[in-house]
């Protein structure tokens, strides 16, 4: 059998075109396949932004036209730059597991001393999803002490805007899509080495931080690839069914359903994330409708069989059953390039550190911002289970260490690094509550030693340890996202 695969001429459409091809032959190596790339409107034109120009599915459209034409059988494209109404004779007939689907932020170091002393940042970006849901949380997040952060279209390819920025005297900073970095740098293929290089020597010169979800919900299908077919053409949707990652192809079409009740288009400032986990379908979408409505979601998309009333509802705070005692600080070993940040009291006063620095969630790491310290990344409130994808930004095989209390979750690959304890306090009071949220394990454990009783009640928590440690005590156990949104679903 002989498939001819068309796909856009750039780096990142190329090797999406590949890895298509190299799942199609591990499961049929006899197969035989042509490659044909080509330029689309998009790309011939580089002067406005994509929500500015008029046509939908401007890197689409030609190809399909040579769908229907038969001058060729599959093409791929990102997911995220078909129209959310697809043509009546063409399908998605399949696609791949999913590449990380947040936003990367570079920032060019040399700029520091100017951007503190200014307090502004200029980025380029010409998403305004991007513009929208980041302009609030930048200036928290980035430990420059910033007043104002503006956006400045770019296009091009991903080399050509990183040159730009690079070369730039008024734009310290540039956003993309964390899933082209990582596909380009982890290609295998020659052809590629060359920009590579151009990413890989750009990268000493860059700070990075990996964008939440929580805050910046990505675009639509963003991460994804969509192999389209013609309707009529049984046989290869047959073939590719083989292929087809189940999983993200029913979170793509969640995220651009949700997208498409508002109007779609790139010119929305709406972003969406459908993220399957064992937990549940967590759902995000953040953003502003082009009616006004403000967007704000974030939730697992299941209800809960249990109601009380606000007497019956009990929740921790994070002093309600303990005080932390500060512990003497020694140092970090030598070998540690990484660390992971329980919580913002964990990180000791006289620590300096370069290395990477990854939290627990949002808040701590804006806590370390205001401290002037550098944050990479956070696993977003989801646990310490929730793979960092770190595979390809790091220039060394990263060494973690976990700063954390003297009794904390030891993970694999992290060395705990006690810097605080935890000090019981003598009581608490669970008289006719029935049902509990707890932010930590180490608060259940010290609640049940205060009144055991309470293991028979309902109880809530989010994702990760503080689940684990619990659903081992009790039969009663829901997960949420924190504990507004077990208030939200259990409260009366």
């Amino acid at each position: 059998m002989r498939l001819k695969i068309s796909a856009r001429k750039s780096d990142l459409a190329r090797l999406q075109a590949y890895r298509v091809a190299d799942a199609l032959k591990e499961k049929n190596p006899k197969i035989e396949i042509e490659f044909q790339f080509k330029e689309s409107l998009g790309d011939k034109n580089l002067q406005d932004p994509l929500w500015k120009l008029p046509e939908k599915g401007v890197f689409t459209e030609d190809f399909y036209q040579e769908l229907l034409s038969g001058a060729t059988d599959i093409v791929v494209h990102s997911w995220k730059d078909l129209p959310t109404e697809l043509k009546s004779e063409t399908v998605i007939a399949a696609t791949l597991p999913r590449a990380d689907q947040r936003d990367l932020l570079f920032v060019k170091k040399s700029d520091f001393t100017d951007l503190k002393k200014n307090r502004k940042i200029r980025i380029f970006s010409s998403s305004p999803r991007r513009a929208y849901n980041l302009s609030p949380f930048l200036l928290q997040a980035l430990p420059l002490g910033l007043e104002s952060v503006e956006f400045e279209p770019v296009r091009g390819n991903i080399s050509t805007r990183i040159r730009k920025m690079m070369d730039s005297n008024t734009v310290s900073g540039l956003i993309v899509a964390k899933a082209a970095i990582d596909r380009l740098l982890s290609a295998p293929e020659p052809e590629f080495q060359s920009g590579q290089k151009q990413i890989r020597e750009s990268l000493q010169s860059l700070e990075w931080m990996v964008l939440p979800l929580s805050v910046n919900p990505n675009a639509a299908a963003q991460g994804a690839l969509a192999i389209e077919v013609l309707r009529s053409r049984k046989d290869l949707s047959d073939l590719l069914s083989h292929i087809n990652d189940v999983e993200s192809f029913q979170a793509v079409q969640q995220e651009r359903q949700v997208l498409s009740q508002h109007g779609g288009g790139c010119h929305q400032k709406i972003g969406v994330a459908v993220l399957p986990r064992k937990f549940g379908t967590l759902q995000i979408c953040r953003g502003l409708t082009d009616r006004g409505q403000i967007l704000s979601q974030n939730e697992i998309l299941k209800s809960s069989p249990h109601r009380f009333s606000e007497n019956e509802m009990w929740s921790a705070d994070s002093d309600s059953l303990f005080s932390r005692e500060s512990l003497p600080f020694t140092g970090l070993a030598k070998e540690v390039n990484s660390v992971f940040v329980s919580k913002a009291q964990a990180w000791p006063e006289t620590l300096v550190f370069q290395g990477l620095v990854w939290t627990a969630g949002v808040g701590t790491w804006k806590k370390l911002a205001s401290r002037g310290i550098w944050v990479h990344g956070t696993q977003d409130g989801l646990g310490e289970n929730e793979p960092e994808l770190l595979e390809t930004l790091p220039q060394q095989p990263l060494r973690w260490a976990k700063l954390t209390h003297t009794a904390g979750v030891v993970e694999d690959g992290k060395v705990n690094v006690a810097t605080y304890r935890l000090v019981p306090k003598a009581a608490g009071d669970f008289s006719g509550k029935k049902s509990f949220f707890w932010s930590s394990g180490s608060q259940f454990l010290r609640a049940t030693e205060i009144d055991p009783s309470i293991v028979d009640r309902v109880h809530a928590c989010g994702p990760g340890h503080t689940a684990r440690t619990i659903s081992t005590k009790v039969k009663n156990l829901e997960v949420f996202l924190n504990v507004e949104e077990w208030k939200q679903k259990c409260k009366i």
